[in-house]
């Protein structure tokens, strides 16, 4: 079954933004990570279904990393054999992942140039 897994949002103020989903959403902070620069946080329903990156202040037209939704994960499985059927399907229907990563917790398939991650997690 597929679900919404995560959501991944880039973010000028990355404590103002952790204070907001802690305070008033009420999640918790599971981890951070690439140097303090992103935050995990969870429900508690899994490892995490919300990432916060912090891209700081910039200048003129942001190009590259923007502020607000960098990506959506689905969660398409329970065991890591979906997840390679599901890469089959999307090859097949001329959709080959252009990456696929290892994150620990999960692993993912980047189909077709959008930002969505179908994954599968190990925990």
């Amino acid at each position: 079954m597929t679900e919404l897994g995560h959501v991944v949002f880039y973010v000028r103020d990355l404590e103002k933004s952790v204070h907001f989903y802690e305070k008033a959403v009420g999640l918790v902070v599971k981890g951070r990570i690439f140097n303090d620069q992103a935050v995990i946080l969870t429900g508690g329903r899994s490892h995490h279904e919300l990432l916060l990156i912090e891209v700081g202040e910039a200048t003129g037209p942001l190009k590259g990393r923007r502020i607000g939704l960098y990506h959506v994960g689905w969660k398409i499985g329970e065991d890591l054999e979906t997840l390679r059927k599901k890469r089959e399907q999307l090859i097949s229907l001329g959709y080959p992942p252009e990456a696929m990563s290892d994150h620990g917790v999960s692993q993912s398939l980047y189909p077709f140039r959008i930002r969505m991650a179908m994954r599968w997690n190990s925990s």
